[in-house]
């Protein structure tokens, strides 16, 4: 599936877990799946925990996530030299 699909499976409402990233307008967030694949769950377990739930919707997850990672960027901290 082209990545633009996948991402549309990503939505997001303000009345449902604060506007965080979900699932196909379900209340199943993004973090909560991706913490689950970072837990060691396969996707298959994922799956099985939830019967609605697709493997093109946890696809989604990961490329929403490396998304956001791709848009990250961090600028050093610069304290004062000791003098």
């Amino acid at each position: 599936m082209e990545e633009q699909k996948l991402l549309e499976r990503i939505t997001f409402n303000p009345q449902i877990f604060g506007g965080k990233a979900i699932i196909r307008g379900r209340r199943l967030a993004v973090e909560h799946v991706l913490g689950m694949l970072a837990a060691g769950d396969t996707v298959e377990t994922i799956l099985e925990g939830y019967p609605w739930l697709e493997a093109d919707d946890v696809r989604a997850c990961l490329l929403f996530a490396r998304r956001v990672v791709g848009h990250e960027r961090i600028e050093p901290l610069l304290i004062g030299s000791p003098t």
